[in-house]
């Protein structure tokens, strides 16, 4: 029996807050054991059994300081900087499906939903930046606002191949065209397109991009810019710009996943589950931790370069070459 609109509404929201929370929470707790693994240290161990509370704790620690407004600054986007960098991932989580049943809303345009809305995170961390008076937000917000234009392009070139593949903007409709097998899903789709599996590495490029995440985490350069956008930020506000961090992080896996990687469908082509689709997102999800700790920060003008003067033309050939071989057959 199914729950009325307005209920099921309501339990698609606690249930994305709750989901959101938890990623934000033990993400970090991942995070930081893979940091230590890499550095050769144990990482957090003291709170809770191999330091699982130590989450509950820093969240603890963040509610009770104090959010301090600096002087000079502008008080109402101050304040509504963290907001507005926290709601576009709860959005677009509202439109990813983890399996078949499970949406919050099966939207005709959810692709667009999801690039459209994602893409306020962004103005948030600038107006955040601008909004704190400090030189080195200031400077922060510039270089987001260069980043986020520089690899919007390719990321959303990505997107028109894989619209002209899939031949529709419902997530749902994609996923459920790639049932069958890893040999139907999209990113091993060779048939419609001998670059795919490039498609997928420049889509998953520049979501490490579009997520400020390590090499590219230009809004946070602490040996260039203290703290970047979030240098005057205390307590949970700056609390809500690591959770949107990962909460973004999370979105972009699971676009993934459901775009590329066939979503709730098995490898084997039996037993679909929602398992799947967990499993295959956090396994992108480890694979944005490793990065991270694997390779040095690179220089705000190469990293520039790589979007204008590699990812670019290579999305646009990719997707020149869809056109031609869906054309031809």
């Amino acid at each position: 029996m199914s729950l009325p609109e307005p209920l099921r509404l309501i339990a698609y929201l606690v249930a994305v807050l709750s989901f959101v929370g938890l990623n934000a929470a033990y993400l970090v707790w991942a995070e930081r054991k893979a940091a230590g693994r890499v550095q050769r240290r144990p990482g957090p161990t003291e709170v809770g059994w191999a330091g699982l509370l130590q989450p509950i704790a820093d969240a603890i620690k963040l509610i009770s300081k104090q959010v301090i407004v600096p002087p000079g600054s502008d008080r109402f986007l101050f304040r509504m900087a963290p907001l507005l960098v926290i709601a576009p991932s709860l959005m677009c989580l509202a439109v990813i499906p983890f399996s078949e049943g499970v949406v919050a809303r099966s939207l005709n345009i959810g692709l667009v939903l999801v690039f459209s809305v994602g893409s306020v995170s962004v103005l948030a961390i600038m107006l955040g930046g601008w909004a704190s008076r400090n030189k080195y937000a200031v400077m922060s917000a510039a270089r987001v606002v260069s980043q986020d234009v520089a690899y919007e392009v390719p990321l959303l070139l990505v997107l028109l191949t894989v619209l002209m593949v899939t031949g529709t903007m419902n997530l749902n409709e994609v996923v459920e065209q790639q049932a069958g097998g890893f040999w139907h899903w999209n990113v091993f789709r060779l048939a419609a397109n001998p670059l795919m599996p490039v498609t997928f590495i420049v889509y998953y490029i520049c979501m490490l991009a579009e997520t400020n995440r390590a090499p590219f985490d230009m809004a946070e350069a602490e040996s260039e810019l203290v703290a970047g956008a979030f240098t005057e930020y205390a307590g949970m506000g700056f609390g809500v710009f690591f959770m949107a961090e990962y909460a973004n992080v999370v979105v972009g896996c699971c676009v993934a996943t459901a775009v590329f990687l066939g979503g709730w469908d098995s490898p084997i082509g039996v037993w679909s589950s929602p398992l799947w689709f967990l499993l295959k997102a956090y396994m992108l999800v480890l694979s944005v931790i490793v990065v991270r700790w694997t390779f040095p920060r690179t220089q705000f003008y190469a990293l520039l370069n790589l979007s204008w003067k590699i990812l670019i033309p290579i999305s646009l050939f990719t997707l020149v070459l869809t056109a031609i071989t869906m054309k031809l057959s």
